[in-house]
């Protein structure tokens, strides 16, 4: 049976560890089969949602996100611009409800929005990092409130991805796959980086934000800032090429943070390059359960390498030729191996989505089903099915996906009843 290493502690954490009851630090290792029980990917197509030309209300520029409510309404997160998002509804059998949200700098307007997520009674939350808040919408759209934040002045994290708690006057907040790094101090001196990437419950319930580490991800070792390259962007009075260099940035293919959230508000998370998904119970950072596969880690070769730089660059010189694009170059180092996994989801009801890596590092591949107890469910090939981009009740699952043309839509299924 594998082991897990955890990092040293400090006498005092070791102390208070010792006077714990022993049934409370009891951690069970679950070990699931490493053969593959394929699985149908038989989805009752309910409605989709976007078209090329329409009405205002179903022409997409860019969905960033979506969500479901307990009543089985969709909310979509269509960018507009860089700080321009717009929120629309769409019911349980795709009618057009309601589109909420424009961007200025009062109460209930965007400023820099970057993370958004949807309770289950309809409460929308919109993490406002030109506000230093987070916003709360009612399930009308209607503005209720702002949160502030307790950020410092200097420090802005790279990502602000976040998930709504289900049981309610909540969100997670966290890396979620996204790059991890800071930049300015007071003073403009750069910040001491971070040890690890932990998520965060965070209550809505006051004027200011209630915060609760109740995940702690590993985070592989940071080297120096690295340098990068900008073409005429400016931010904050200097140019981004110096803000850049100011920033520590993952490796490539550096194992990300993959999070996901239980039915109770426990939380489910891998953060290694193993097959490993590690569960904590709700209020607790604790991991008292390791889901495993034998599936290894792929070592990084020079052929991996070059094929990844020839795909990068095929799809920067696309981005370029389209036009109104500014191009930059960062250059980070390699991680030593390829990850496992590659993404990772949970659905209302409590099953755990898992997508291994595809043919390419930076791809999907086959998605396994578990449950948070370490039971297998089966196995979509990569061919059977994408991952959902979220799951909503009776087994609402939707998709975000593009045309020939690029054109956005949203395609909600509804998946059978063993994996929901």
């Amino acid at each position: 049976m594998n082991t897990i290493r955890f990092p040293s502690v400090s006498s005092c954490l070791l102390m208070a560890a010792l006077a714990t009851p022993s049934s409370l630090l009891a951690q069970e290792t679950v070990e699931i089969t490493g053969r593959d029980q394929r699985i149908d990917a038989n989805f009752e197509e309910v409605y989709s949602v976007g078209v090329l030309e329409g009405e205002s209300w179903e022409m997409f520029a860019q969905v960033t996100q979506v969500a479901f409510d307990a009543e089985g309404n969709l909310f979509v997160f269509d960018e507009l611009g860089s700080r321009e998002v717009r929120i629309l509804v769409f019911d349980s059998t795709g009618d057009f409800l309601r589109e909420f949200g424009r961007s200025g700098e009062g109460p209930g307007e965007f400023d820099y929005p970057v993370g958004f997520a949807v309770l289950r009674d309809g409460t929308t939350v919109v993490r406002d990092l030109g506000h230093r808040a987070y916003q709360l919408f009612d399930a009308s759209g209607q503005y209720l409130r702002m949160v502030r934040t307790s950020d410092a002045p200097g420090g802005v994290a790279s990502s602000r991805a976040i998930q709504g708690d289900p049981r309610g006057g909540a969100v997670f907040a966290g890396g979620f796959g996204a790059i991890i790094g800071l930049h300015g101090g007071d003073g403009g001196a750069p910040a001491a980086l971070p040890t690890s990437r932990p998520v965060t419950w965070v209550g809505l319930q006051g004027e200011v934000v209630e915060t609760e580490t109740v995940a702690d991800g590993w985070l592989p070792p940071r080297g120096e800032p690295v340098r990068g390259m900008a073409e005429d962007i400016m931010i904050g009075g200097g140019s981004l090429a110096d803000a850049l260099q100011q920033i520590a940035y993952p490796a490539r293919f550096e194992p990300a943070l993959l999070v996901g959230v239980l039915p109770d508000g426990g939380i489910v998370y891998s953060d290694s390059s193993t097959y490993a998904l590690k569960i904590t119970p709700p209020g607790s950072r604790t991991v008292t359960r390791i889901i495993r596969r034998p599936f290894e880690p792929e070592p990084v070769t020079p052929a991996i390498e070059r094929d990844y730089q020839e795909r990068l660059a095929a799809r920067v010189g696309a981005t370029g030729a389209s036009g109104g694009s500014v191009r930059f170059v960062i250059e980070t180092p390699s991680y030593h191996e390829i990850p496992v996994l590659h993404g990772l989801s949970t659905t209302w009801e409590g099953r755990i989505w898992v997508q291994r890596r595809g043919e390419h590092p930076e791809s999907g591949g086959p998605i396994d089903v578990v449950t948070a107890n370490g039971e297998y469910v089966g196995t979509y090939s990569t061919e059977a099915t994408a991952m959902p981009d979220a799951f909503g009740p009776d087994g609402l699952a939707a998709f975000i996906e593009l045309d020939e043309f690029d054109v956005a839509s949203v395609v909600v299924r509804r998946v059978p009843t063993e994996v929901r």
